[in-house]
């Protein structure tokens, strides 16, 4: 088995030429959707589980947010949060400071996290209560907890499909 650092969209093969090794992409956009799906199924669990809590019924109805269209928006964004890390991930995978995929999962879905905090949950779009930090509080956990799913769904996926990759090459 290889023990170096390789990106997961890149397979190598030895060539007939002595023990010389070819790189070439192979199925970027499968390994992108799968991981996507991977995601984006971890995100839903994720939010279902909250969303039977009472924290969450109660902020639900403080922001007048419907039960079902809540749960279609959560699955809809959860595939489209995961499309981005997973084509980050496999992008730049050597360029992510860390030798585990599921560590830079983490690190990428961290990021989103920051941004989907400062563009989407900032505490101005709480006007309508009466307590705006108590609720920029909680989704901003919610969306922790949630996208911290995400990142490991995708970052297990990746490291399956890598170390799938090496087995195969090295056989």
């Amino acid at each position: 088995m290889n023990t170096t650092k390789e990106s997961p969209l890149v397979s190598y093969e030895k060539t007939a030429i002595g023990d010389k090794k070819v790189s070439r992409t192979k199925g970027i956009w499968k390994k992108l959707l799968v991981l996507a799906l991977e995601g984006g199924l971890a995100f839903w669990l994720a939010n279902f589980a909250i969303s039977r809590t009472p924290i969450a019924a109660e902020y639900r109805a403080a922001l007048s947010i419907s039960y079902f269209p809540m749960l279609l928006e959560a699955l809809i964004g959860g595939l489209i949060v995961g499309l981005w890390v997973s084509y980050f991930l496999l992008r730049f995978f050597d360029w992510i400071p860390a030798k585990d995929p599921i560590l830079k999962s983490v690190i990428l879905s961290v990021m989103v996290l920051l941004i989907i905090t400062i563009s989407i949950g900032n505490p101005s779009s709480f006007n309508g209560t009466n307590d705006v930090l108590r609720y920029f509080v909680i989704s901003t956990i919610f969306n922790l907890i949630r996208i911290l799913a995400l990142g490991v769904a995708i970052g297990y996926g990746c490291k399956r499909q890598y170390f799938r990759i090496n087995q195969e090459v090295w056989k």
